[in-house]
């Protein structure tokens, strides 16, 4: 039996390339998923780990409030010059202690007059500790010595095309100031950056202003430490003299902390490529069971003859499970080398975007190669295990007899389907509805999962008639109506083949009607409620906003023609025990006047330097009310206690909290992100928009907008994460093609005596490669049409779970749904091609001949 089925395999080779590349592109996402990281990770760690090579022990003081990755960027405490004394001066074994600033958000302005961004490494504002065997200046500069002078690394002078001796531009927590760039540093070996990172490097003083706020404040100690003295002798030495307020490391322990946080991001980014990677193989599994259906349909006197010959049912099961075993290891072996390589390009992409990140070397852990070879040999084996099972069930007496295979009833099929869908469906519903724990994102995948399984078995119910019909568009031709009887002649192979692209397209569907119907919403909402003209804002390139001078508001309002000038400020809080996002304004009767807030309680028309307002879900929850007194930790300074004078109507246009403006001086950015002008009736945008853009001219981050294109600045940031989901699903799409493919070169072959005896009655060859044509164009609208309707139900469910979260308007892409039932009819065009082809080629008296 073995030599058989190899022999078997070899003889179908062709037949099982196709399917082999649906697990070949799938296990490639799964594996360059684990090299990515993985060679990334080792990436940041060398970086760090070279960061702090002469560093022992780094001290720095406990954050105000602490933030996970998803909350915003972490604040750190500043630090009083007297601790940088006291550990030099009360703690045995160090050698030296320097205090350091370096804080994210000092923008250099580039020579173009535009802000220099940074996609992801900070930004940092530093003070100069001089050259070390780390940090070398450049020839032709120095060190920073006058408050004006400044020096960057090289990889910023690069960006921002500037050289020694230029005046230059810097965006930090004051207004513009304008610094001589006296020298640009780089690093041992050669290096321009460290991780991608823009440096910007002041004299003491003026980082600790800048950066900080105040003076004779640093962010960071670090400590060398004396010969003899350990980095963990010195560790504990340092935290027994400063106390439980600070935070001491070695210089080890932080560069694995720093690169610990970068890695939770490529955890993210990981999970994201198995999720792709998942979709592949679920379609690529559709792929598989319907090649080895269509192999064990057209072996069926084969099979019969082995049962005639004595061959077990056992034994028959054996040789078709192991043509799968077969092709799926050679499949995942090429998908693993496959990833390997996609692992690495995007690795290397990835550190040419963050700024020449040095890679470390291609590594490929044992998950990429366990997860590749298990995940690729489990879907094969599994997709070819029923069509075993039922090639074992063969009488042996179907090997006297030359008949086609009977269709079977869809009665088991749709049940099972019925069953599948609904639990689909009760997982879905459990899920969205928030009754899932933590256990939301599981379930809700599930669902999908189910769903998408349970449409899959209910597909041959409906593809008979819904192929019919579409047939009948093509049926004014005999090769049409041909094509429309092929494609509907065995619902199995025809619903399998078309549930494969159904599941890409659905997918694609489905995200952009949430996406579509959030952009929606947020556009309502905001031209509904907010009652502002101008909008002054920036586009955010990385984890911190832009920001402008508070000066721009009081100049604003004396423009003739403004009635109202207010600047929103946001900073993430620790609010009566718990993480909360809070804002302030700069004139608090923006929330009714501007954002159309509504009172519930109190008076939210004004605030106090110790008041607060609260918004009615949130006071609801936190159990407040007017009179109420709350304590509150910002980013910096002390706990301060605060007492609700107000509560609003919630809405997503407004925070949670709000806070007196006065506060702002203790919020991680104490700047407006954004600032909204209301004109009095009768004044022209026209009139008043240029007068503003004026006063924005050190800002070069930020600019003034009406109220329309404001709004479609801020829905068109979900533009990108569509496109991005949209290019990785056309990987399902592409399997799903190379389905249709592999279903009708079989089909050809399968019906080699038909095409003979059609050719001999005058079918001509063209009209031939039309039949083939059509039977492919049906097959593929018919998937791209139950896509559409499965993605639209499934995207109106979510949009319908999201309800209270902002998105309540459901908005279908009729535009994009009738664009890929066209680009299906083109797929089916192109998958027809080769299989068009070949049939037509058939010499038709051998055809005729052929058994």
């Amino acid at each position: 039996m073995f030599r058989a089925t190899m022999k078997s395999l070899l003889a179908r080779k062709v037949r099982l390339v196709l399917s082999g590349l649906a697990v070949v592109l799938g296990v490639m996402f799964v594996s360059g998923a684990f090299v990515l990281t993985d060679t990334l990770g080792r990436s940041f760690d060398a970086v760090f780990a070279d960061g702090f090579s002469d560093i022992d022990v780094t001290v720095s003081a406990k954050p105000k409030v602490a933030l996970s990755e998803t909350e915003g960027e972490q604040v750190a405490a500043p630090l009083p010059a007297s601790a940088v004394e006291r550990v030099r001066r009360d703690v045995p074994g160090v050698a030296e202690a320097v205090g350091v600033v370096s804080a994210d958000g000092a923008r250099l302005i580039g020579s173009n007059g535009k802000v220099v961004t940074s996609f992801g490494p900070p930004q940092l504002g530093e003070n100069w500790l001089g050259e070390s065997d780390l940090v070398e200046l450049r020839p032709g500069g120095r060190e920073p010595r006058a408050d004006d002078e400044i020096v960057v690394n090289a990889a910023l002078a690069q960006a921002a095309n500037v050289k020694v001796g230029d005046r230059v531009g810097v965006l930090t927590l004051a207004p513009k100031k304008e610094f001589t760039l006296v020298g640009v540093f780089g690093y041992s070996g050669g290096r321009d950056s460290i991780g991608g990172v823009n440096q910007v490097a002041f004299t003491t003083p003026v980082a600790q202003q800048l950066m900080l706020g105040k003076p004779d404040v640093f962010t960071t100690i670090t400590v060398r430490a004396a010969d003899g003295v350990t980095p963990q002798r010195l560790r504990d030495d340092v935290a027994a003299a400063l106390g439980a307020d600070y935070v001491v490391k070695t210089g080890e322990q932080a560069a694995a902390d720093q690169a610990a946080g970068l890695k939770q991001g490529l955890d993210f980014f990981n999970k994201v490529l198995l999720g792709f990677a998942a979709v592949a193989l679920l379609v690529g599994t559709f792929l598989i069971l319907n090649t080895f259906s269509i192999i064990v349909a057209q072996r069926t006197r084969e099979l019969a003859l082995m049962r005639a010959l004595g061959a077990s049912g056992r034994q028959i099961v054996g040789s078709v499970v192991l043509e799968a075993v077969a092709v799926g290891l050679i499949a995942s072996l090429l998908g693993l080398a496959a990833g390997i390589g996609v692992g690495a390009l995007l690795a290397y992409l990835f550190g040419k975007l963050a700024g020449g990140l040095t890679l470390a070397g291609l590594g490929v852990p044992a998950a990429a190669v366990i997860g590749a070879l298990g995940v690729g040999l489990l879907i094969t084996v599994v997709a070819a295990l029923l069509p075993a099972i039922r090639a074992a069930r063969i009488p042996p007496i179907a090997a006297m007899q030359d008949v086609a295979n009977p269709d079977r009833p869809l009665t088991k099929v749709t049940v099972a389907g019925s069953l599948v869908t609904a639990v689909g469906a009760v997982l879905l519903f459990v899920g969205l509805d928030g009754h899932a724990g933590g256990n939301t994102l599981a379930v809700i995948l599930g669902g999908v999962l189910f769903a998408f399984i349970g449409v899959a078995l209910l597909t041959p119910l409906i593809s008979r008639p819904v192929v019919g019909l579409l047939g009948s568009l093509f049926a004014w031709s005999v090769p049409g109506k041909l094509g429309r009887l092929n494609s509907g002649r065995n619902p199995r192979r025809t619903a399998i083949t078309a549930a494969a692209l159904m599941v890409g397209i659905a997918l694609v569907t489905g995200v952009t009607v949430i996406l579509d119907s959030a952009k929606g919403s947020i556009g309502a909402l905001a031209e509904d409620r907010i009652k502002a003209e101008l909008v002054i804002a920036g586009a955010q390139s990385g984890p911190r906003p832009a920001t402008f001078d508070p000066s721009v508001l009081t100049e604003a309002a004396k423009i003739p023609g403004v009635q109202l000038v207010d600047g929103e400020y946001g900073d993430m809080a620790v609010v009566g025990g718990k993480r909360t996002w809070v804002g302030a304004a700069s004139d608090v009767s923006a929330l009714e006047r501007i954002f159309g807030a509504r009172a519930t309680a109190g008076d939210i028309s004004r605030l106090g330097p110790d008041q607060m307002l609260f918004s009615s879900d949130t006071a609801k929850s936190r159990n407040v009310s007017v009179g109420s007194q709350v304590p509150v930790q910002l980013s910096r300074g002390e706990t301060r206690t605060f007492t609700v004078s107000g509560i609003y109507e919630s809405s997503q246009l407004t925070n949670p909290v709000m806070l007196p403006v006065e506060a702002t001086k203790d919020f991680a950015i104490p700047q407006p992100s954004q600032g909204f002008v209301q004109l009095a009736p009768g004044t022209r945008v026209a009139d008043v928009q240029p007068q503003v853009e004026r006063l924005l001219a050190d800002s070069p981050e930020v600019s003034v907008a009406d109220r329309a294109a404001f709004i479609k600045q801020q829905t068109s940031m979900l533009d990108t994460p569509l496109q991005m989901i949209q290019i990785l699903l056309a990987l399902a799409i592409v399997i799903a093609v190379l389905g249709i493919v592999n279903t009708l070169a079989l089909s050809v072959l399968e019906r080699t005596r038909e095409l003979g005896l059609l050719r001999a009655i005058g079918l001509r060859r063209a009209q031939t490669m039309r039949m083939i044509t059509v039977e492919a164009v049906v097959i593929s609208v018919f998937g791209a049409l139950l896509g559409v309707v499965v993605g639209t139900g499934l995207g109106a469910a979510v949009v319908r779970a999201l309800r209270d979260e902002g998105i309540t308007d459901l908005h279908l892409p009729w535009t994009q749904m009738a664009v890929m039932l066209g680009l299906a009819a083109v797929v089916g065009v192109a998958a027809a091609v080769v299989p068009a082809i070949r049939a037509a080629r058939i010499n038709v008296l051998g055809a005729i001949a052929h058994e």
